[in-house]
């Protein structure tokens, strides 16, 4: 489990910082006529934002060149 964490730290940290600036866009701008799909709800807003954090976090992580071994060759 700890190898787990370690190994997706960046996107673990991402989700934690997208869902809670999700939440906090939901508080502060929100939507105030209820119509919009995202800011309509603090669950909705909490799960875009961690989407979003993660996937934005994850282009930083660097590729194991033992992993990728294989796969360049033709």
């Amino acid at each position: 489990m700890k190898n787990l964490i370690v190994k997706y730290k960046l996107e673990l940290i991402g989700l934690t910082v997208g869902s809670v600036a999700g939440w906090c866009y939901w508080y502060f701008v929100g939507c105030a006529s209820g119509t919009c799909a995202i800011t309509s709800s603090p669950i909705n807003s909490s799960i875009y934002g961690a989407m979003m954090g993660g996937i934005l976090l994850s282009m930083f992580k660097k590729e194991n060149k033992e992993e990728n071994k294989g796969e360049n060759t033709k």
